[in-house]
């Protein structure tokens, strides 16, 4: 039997919506906040947003399976997968600090086919069919056009093991300041990879990464014409933890600087 996307996609969107709208209606209410490790925290607003898109997806689609960050795995149909962070950017949300989202993600048999991010303080609702482009708020997404790295604005974010783990980000990013005109860490990897589809920046790279983090918006990037590898550039596997996104042009730029810190 056939899918059918276009449903797949409005009920992403409606869940992605319901969720953004409960966060941004409590967001001037500081939450109740709890830790998962030293730095990485998760709030009530976590939970009851996952719970809002949970409970659209699986009254509209029960046979699907569903994976969710905020220790959410319901296991039916294996090959039909979503994949949902509820509160992309929590720490942020915490602070008051207005840069977060919702991300949804549909695969079939392991491919990304919908995703759907939603920044609802923005009210920008990003979203993707896989062959049929990007869009955000209707308007078609095409990644810059930028050649040169050093003119480029490129985004990361760091592990929230840094304190422990010598795998940390910091030799990336010591390495780009000096090569990027500028390289902003903003707390929200959908977020990031969001806006290199649509041309906000250039180029994106982050590691140890989960799938709730990058399925969706690494679709929109593929669909605006940009790149989205690991960083050997390899094929992007958003269950595995590397992920290198740019608007293609300077790809191998990226992918020189990542092999520089690597022989170090």
């Amino acid at each position: 039997m056939s899918l059918d996307y276009s449903k797949i996609l409005k009920i992403a969107k409606e869940a992605s919506y319901q969720a953004g709208n409960y966060l941004k209606e409590n967001f001037e209410v500081k939450p109740k906040v709890e830790f998962k490790g030293e730095i990485n925290l998760i709030t009530e607003r976590d939970r009851k947003s996952q719970q809002i898109v949970y409970n659209i997806i699986s009254n509209n689609f029960p046979e699907h399976s569903i994976l969710g960050e905020e220790e959410l795995n319901v296991e039916k149909d294996k090959g039909l997968l979503w994949i949902v962070d509820p509160l992309d950017g929590t720490t942020n949300y915490a602070h008051g600090l207005p840069y977060f989202c919702v991300s949804i993600a549909f695969m079939e048999e392991g491919v990304t086919k919908v995703g759907v991010v939603y920044n609802p303080m923005l009210d920008e609702m990003i979203w993707a069919k896989k062959d049929e482009g990007a869009y955000l708020n209707g308007k078609r997404l095409k990644v810059s056009n930028e050649v040169d790295i050093n003119k480029s604005l490129i985004a990361t974010g760091f592990p929230y093991d840094l304190r422990e783990s010598e795998e940390n980000n910091l030799n990336y990013f010591n390495e780009f300041i000096f090569n990027a005109q500028a390289v902003r860490r903003c707390g929200s990897a959908a977020l990031d990879l969001a806006y290199v589809a649509a041309g906000r920046y250039d180029g994106f790279w982050e590691l140890k990464l989960y799938p709730w983090d990058t399925a969706a918006a690494a679709l929109f990037v593929e669909e605006a014409g940009g790149k989205v590898t690991d960083f050997s550039g390899n094929e992007f596997n958003p269950f595995k933890k590397e992920c290198l996104a740019s608007n293609g042009i300077i790809h191998n730029q990226l992918l020189e600087i990542i092999k520089k810190v690597r022989a170090k």
